[in-house]
């Protein structure tokens, strides 16, 4: 059974009370430590099911979601990853801020395996995944100038301060399709237009996460040189396993740090992340298609008056 959406009498930029967080993990990052209260919750979509069940909890008093990217246990590979169903069903069950955890290669010399960079622009290499909940019936074209809110990314600059882990603020993902990774020439290309990590997961999760109205950051996590360094000339699977793990514990850290920084946020998000679709979707009332405004009535339901 699909969930309907938690409304606000009290907010009416979001769909919540007070703000709810939500963590994405990555490779290597299948739970949370010292969440308690836990409980999975099976979330049903207009756009299918999800990589797995929400895990419900709270931190330190803090209510928190989390879903594993590739599920529990890791058997999902990037192009299968239903990402319009991830976004969804957060949304769904009220969510408001996402941090996307993520295991990335490095493309320059100074982002070192165990590395963090806290993302602020993307390059979207990826070609075989739906990018879009609107389609045929529905138009709407959301800003994706600044892909990810920069409140956001405040905060983890904070916490990672805090939390003593170092921390590069700013930096350009290029997410490319996989599984495979990067041959020489296309290493060499992308550090040719200045990107500085590269990785497989966070489009088009990022351009869905902006038609959700939901805040979204990116703490990219270096796990290898991907191929053109010429000391490190080879992404292996065991290699980059061994750096998942410490990555792992830091972003634990990192998330213990963050998640009571974001508890007293209430909306809307002052970047505009909330209210991305005010002036988006360009459809006329009368040519909507019915179908497509009731699949989204959690992903736009504010402004379609659902």
């Amino acid at each position: 059974m699909i969930r309907r959406p938690p409304r606000s009498t009290l907010f009416p930029y979001t769909t919540l009370f007070r703000s709810l967080l939500a963590i994405i993990g990555g490779s290597g990052i299948y739970d949370i430590d010292g969440l308690t209260d836990t409980h999975w919750v099976e979330v049903e979509t207009p756009f299918g099911s999800p990589s797995d069940a929400l895990l419900h909890g709270s931190l330190n008093g803090q209510p928190l979601v989390f879903l594993p990217r590739h599920g529990r246990g890791h058997g999902v590979l990037p192009t299968d990853i239903n990402f319009r169903a991830n976004i969804d069903a957060l949304k769904r069950v009220g969510v408001t801020d996402i941090l996307s955890m993520s295991a990335v290669g490095s493309l320059r010399e100074d982002l070192a395996p165990g590395a963090f960079v806290i993302i602020d622009q993307f390059i979207d290499r990826s070609f075989a995944r739906p990018k879009t909940f609107f389609g045929t019936g529905l138009a709407a074209h959301v800003s994706m100038a600044h892909p990810v809110c920069g409140r956001l990314g405040g905060v983890l600059e904070a916490a990672a301060l805090e939390a003593g882990i170092q921390t590069s603020r700013g930096g350009t993902y290029l997410v490319m399709e996989g599984p495979q990774f990067s041959t020489l020439a296309e290493s060499r290309l992308y550090r040719s237009w200045g990107c500085n990590v590269i990785g497989m997961t966070n489009m088009p999760e990022a351009k869905l996460a902006r038609e959700a109205e939901i805040c979204y950051a990116t703490v990219a996590m270096v796990t290898d040189f991907d191929c053109w360094h010429p000391d490190h000339d080879n992404v292996t699977v065991d290699n980059v396993i061994a750096v998942l793990f410490a990555n792992a514990d830091k972003a634990r850290s990192l998330v213990k740090h963050a998640a009571p920084r974001l508890a007293s946020h209430q909306g809307p998000c002052i970047k505009g992340c909330q209210t991305a679709l005010d002036d988006a979707i360009i459809t006329a009332p009368e040519f909507r298609d019915p179908a497509m405004v009731e699949k989204l009535d959690a992903v736009a339901g504010r402004v379609l008056n659902i």
